[in-house]
């Protein structure tokens, strides 16, 4: 039920190269925050086990009724909410020492109020983590986000609330970038046949399922191509000082 491409899964093999990149920077969190920590769209918990052990008290928030009623029964010692966010209703001014969102305000439309509240919630001096893909690395038009970034163009969203924005990347090495490339002659031989650039003119509701299929057998391709799909590990990720260059960006701001 949550193995779709856009989910990524840590169980199925052609997903992981994703899943260890999207993974990675719960590692760094990990050696940062502390105290009372909020995540932001927690999905199935892969970065979960990382920020208990760091956290004094862990909050995870995500729309998925389900999924937050599995994982409370997981960690009966943290909190989960349901909601659709933003705003974070219920949550009070001044709460979190941390917040850690990573891969979720592409996802969502209003990202004016999506930092705004988490800048409301913050603790004075209290820091927001905060991960999404650099949209020059995207290889074609991704029907689940309402929109994806340029640098500086999220940082001065969150420069409106946010006082002090330091923008770092997430990139990979060698082998994470042969891998990349395969992947972008791979996705080329699909989308040559959208002849008439379909993928930008219809919405994006028509696009998340034929997108899905299509991502899907694009992985699995890879995976057999080589076996270099399941060889990559986080740490084969790194943090960028060069973020217009990376895969991602990874924000810290501070309230």
């Amino acid at each position: 039920m949550y193995k779709t491409t856009e989910i990524t899964s840590a169980e199925i093999t052609s997903d992981n190269p994703v899943h260890q990149r999207l993974l990675f920077p719960y590692v760094e969190a990990a050696k940062i925050v502390s105290g009372n920590v909020l995540e932001i769209g927690c999905g199935w918990g892969r970065g979960l086990q990382l920020l208990t052990q760091a956290a004094d008290h862990y909050t995870g928030i995500d729309k998925n009724e389900e999924l937050i009623a599995s994982l409370q029964k997981a960690y009966p010692q943290s909190t989960f909410i349901q909601a659709n966010i933003p705003p974070l209703a219920g949550l009070a001014d001044n709460t979190f020492d941390y917040i850690v969102t990573f891969q979720v305000i592409e996802h969502i439309e209003n990202d004016d109020l999506f930092i705004k509240e988490a800048f409301r919630v913050l603790k004075p001096g209290g820091k927001l983590l905060l991960t999404t893909v650099n949209r020059t690395f995207s290889l074609t038009r991704n029907p689940w986000h309402v929109r994806e970034y340029l640098a500086d163009e999220l940082k001065n969203l969150m420069l409106r609330y946010f006082p002090t924005v330091k923008t770092e990347g997430v990139h990979g090495n060698n082998k994470v970038m042969t891998y990349y490339e395969q992947n972008k002659q791979s996705v080329r031989k699909f989308t040559r046949w959208d002849i008439l650039n379909l993928q930008y003119r219809l919405p994006r509701w028509m696009l998340q399922i034929p997108y899905d299929i299509a991502n899907r057998m694009n992985r699995n391709r890879l995976l057999q191509q080589d076996g270099l799909a399941a060889e990559i590990q986080y740490t084969d990720y790194m943090v960028s000082q060069n973020p217009a260059g990376s895969l991602d960006f990874f924000y810290i701001a501070q309230k």
